[in-house]
This record gives structure tokens, sequence and C-alpha cells, in this order.
């Protein structure tokens, strides 16, 4: 059976999510947001660096259901599923954290010490340092794939290694963080879906959408790739 389900290549998703993405960057680019204070325009980030972080986490449940599919059938196509999608979700994992420095670098900053010390108090900040933990975590993963030729072996090692590293993430990002002291918002909740104290609710008809639109960008990255790796092994059996 190939890795990737049938209906998974039809085209109305990813014409939704092409739909969804463009709405998303005009309206984010182009669309009124509020005039907070601090946050201003650069509030406009919320639809890229917090919706690609959704993503992100969708995209690793996704990685490690399949790792846990793996173990219990030992069927090949759920250890591609697995990778790939794990890489899919690293690729938004970073994209994410850029844009949270760069927004970080904007709205943190203290204009009364130098580039260097705000750089340094924003690197500290818990959020941030659990957040590149995690990415480190799964960086080892896709390192850990790569050395080890036997593709079996591979697949179980790294399936087991998926599920402890899905344990670590929550923690790192959620949880740790909001019992430690930190600039971030949303510090007493999650960032963006408090209605009171983060945004307003009429950026909510760009929010959730971004979320799917970025989602359903990752799932067509890792489903491409899934196939490229399927076609590589058809050549390598031929």
């Amino acid at each position: 059976m190939p890795a990737v389900p049938s209906y998974m290549h039809r085209s109305w998703w990813k014409i939704t999510g092409i739909v969804l993405l463009t709405y998303t960057i005009t309206a984010g680019l182009l669309g009124p947001v509020p005039k907070l204070p601090l946050l201003q325009e650069t509030i406009r980030n919320l639809y890229f660096h917090v919706c690609m972080w959704f993503g992100m986490m969708i995209l690793f449940t996704v990685s490690v259901i399949q790792a846990i599919r793996y173990l219990r059938k030992m069927d090949r196509r759920y250890d591609l599923a697995s990778r790939h999608y794990a890489g899919a979700g690293m690729l938004f994992g970073v994209l994410g954290y850029s844009t949270g420095m760069i927004w970080a670098a904007f709205t943190w900053a203290d204009p009364n010490i130098s580039f260097t010390d705000n750089f340094s108090t924003i690197a500290r900040d818990p959020k941030l340092i659990g957040a590149a933990v995690s990415l480190l975590v799964y960086v080892a993963y896709l390192v850990l794939r790569d050395s080890i030729p036997d593709i079996d072996r591979r697949a179980r090692i790294s399936a087991v290694y998926n599920i402890f590293a899905y344990a670590i993430l929550f923690p790192a990002i959620w949880i740790l963080p909001r019992v430690m002291e930190s600039l971030h918002p949303g510090q007493d909740g999650n960032p963006a879906l408090d209605v009171k104290n983060d945004i307003s609710s009429s950026m909510r008809i760009v929010f959730y959408p971004a979320v799917i639109g970025w989602t359903l960008l990752g799932v067509w990255i890792a489903t491409l790739r899934i196939r490229m790796e399927q076609l590589k092994e058809k050549q390598l059996d031929s």
C-alpha cells in the first residue's frame, strides 16, 4: 500500500490551502488591526508566527501518531509518513521561531540599553529557550535517522525517539514557560486565544483560516516528500 492515501492525491484540499494562505497574507499585510500599546502594527505577525507554530504542533502530532502506528504494524509506509511530517513540522518550527525572534526584537527591546544587552535578554526568555530545546530535539531525530543505515532498525529507533521528542515538546513549550517568569504574551493562558487580553475578536476571522492554511501547506510538503522518497526507492529496486 502507498504511504500517501489515495484521497490525499485529490486537489480540493490543496486549492483550499492556497486560497486560505492568499487570504491570510493579504489580510495580514493590508487588513485592519487593533492599535494596541507596544504591539501596534507588529500584531500582524500573529497570522504568521503564532499560526505557523500551531501548524507545527499539528504536524508533529501527525508524525508521532504515524510513529506509533509503525511500532504497532511495522509497516514501512508509516515510518515514511512519520519522518516527513516531522520534517515539515521542523520547517514551520524554524520559521515560527525566526518570526518570533524578529517580533520580540521590536516589542521587547529596551531603547535605553544596547542591542547586545537586548538580544541577551530576549535569548534568555524561558519560552524561547523551551522552543529552542524542542526544535533541537527534533533536529537530533533527523540526524539520528541519517546515522543508521539499516532500514528496519532505523525505523524502529526513530519511532521510539519520535515519541520521546513529542513528550518533551508540550512541557518545553506550554508548561514550563507558564510557571516561570517570561516576557512572552499569554503567560496566563494560550496566546491569541484570550479575547480580553490578547487580540480582538475581529482578528479571528483571519487567525483560524491562517492556522488551517499553514497546516495544509505543511501536509502538502510532507506528502510531496513522501512521494519523492517512494520514487527513489522504486528506482533503486529496479
